[in-house]
């Protein structure tokens, strides 16, 4: 995709409702409010299970509210709210064991009508600034269009704005402003079931379909091989990846240093695991540059290290409600386990020989296209890597 430029899709005088919910007349249409106040589990495509009525059921044939629904994997809108006849208000839901972490959002609406313009508000955003302000637009995907045109995920969307609401919310030091994210649609066909997402899907059955692909492959899985690094909360696998070429002898294998990469750690940012997706590749794939990578190095690779913030739709916790890319100094193994056992991974690889490159790929809310931050450990110059 090019630059977002401001300009673009963004004229400076898009409509900024505040906020009005049920207590000005609204009515909710959507609430996904479990029967139980923990996590029980979670599974590969998702499960209904505990919550079987969370949307507004339809009066007529003629009646054109919205249906909406997240119940499905990565999914987190907690609750809807119209507001008008064709405008509804949003609530995304929290990272689970939290009462923060809002950026991500992926659901999905059904019913729709061709002739009609319609308003969502995303109304309980934290951030204070995003590239919605700098011409970024939804995505959206119609099943209609996928199944009569072929056509995916896109952007969409007009009088696109990310501003500061009337709602507040308390801080231990003090209270502050939630801001909304508005958007109108006018959807291509009746009767649609259109999604919305803030960036691509990229979810825990996706890498799992992929990794099987890499597994059936004959060429690739010589060069690419897999195993369970450990299990998560919630059960769900973290895998490893090794590719390397196979050596022609053991003292060829010695000699080869490695690279660590790993990615997904946070949930929401699924723009990582396309990147991932993209790096093993090219790393498998058969072009003069991929052979000599994988004939000079062995490449460790996590594809993802949250599957269990994946599933629910967690934007960046794990189900321990932390902040994983902040535990890597933890020891708590039981309730961090992919970060213990990665720590586990390389301290086992360094044994063996060096590691030239770790690098974590991830996704940003307010930074545009690729950009890398770097160690800044100037007494250890004398180690790094040479040709």
């Amino acid at each position: 995709e090019p630059f977002y430029r401001a300009k673009m899709f963004t004229a400076g005088f898009e409509t900024c409702p505040m906020v009005r919910g049920e207590a000005s007349g609204g009515r909710t249409v959507f609430c996904y409010e479990t029967q139980t106040s923990f996590f029980m589990k979670s599974c590969v495509r998702g499960s209904r299970s505990g919550c079987e009525s969370c949307s507004v059921t339809l009066e007529s044939a003629d009646d054109t509210t919205l249906i909406f629904e997240s119940r499905f994997e990565s999914g987190n809108l907690g609750k809807a709210v119209q507001v008008g006849e064709n405008e509804y208000e949003l609530w995304m839901r929290y990272d689970l064991y939290t009462n923060k972490h809002t950026q991500w959002f992926y659901f999905r609406v059904a019913n729709t009508r061709a002739d009609k313009e319609y308003r969502f508000t995303i109304v309980n955003y934290m951030k204070p600034d995003s590239l919605y302000n700098d011409g970024m637009r939804p995505l959206l995907y119609s099943e209609k269009d996928a199944a009569l045109n072929k056509i995916g995920w896109v952007r969409g969307g007009q009088d696109i704005k990310y501003y500061k609401n009337n709602l507040r919310y308390e801080t231990g030091k003090a209270d502050r402003s939630y801001y909304s994210l508005t958007w109108t649609i006018r959807f291509k066909y009746d009767q649609d079931t259109v999604y919305f997402s803030h960036c691509y899907p990229y979810t825990y059955t996706d890498l799992q379909d992929y990794l099987l692909e890499l597994t059936n492959d004959p060429i690739k899985s010589r060069i690419c091989k897999q195993r369970v690094l450990c299990q998560t909360l919630a059960g769900n696998l973290v895998y490893v990846l090794t590719i390397t070429s196979p050596s022609q002898n053991v003292e060829d294998a010695k000699h080869k240093k490695a690279v660590v990469v790993t990615s997904r750690v946070h949930p929401g940012e699924s723009n990582s695991s396309w990147m991932m997706k993209g790096f093993l590749d090219f790393l498998t794939g058969n072009s003069p540059d991929a052979k000599l990578l994988r004939d000079t190095f062995i490449f460790k690779v996590v594809p993802m290290l949250n599957p269990d913030g994946v599933i629910v739709g967690n934007y960046r916790c794990s189900l321990a409600g932390r902040d994983l890319n902040r535990n890597y100094k933890t020891v708590l193994k039981d309730a961090y386990p992919s970060v213990w056992h990665t720590k586990t991974m390389i301290r086992k690889l360094l044994q063996e020989r060096d590691i030239i490159v770790y690098c974590d790929l991830h996704g940003h809310s307010r930074r545009q296209n690729v950009f890398v931050y770097g160690c800044e450990q100037h007494h250890g110059s004398n180690k790094r890597f040479h040709e």
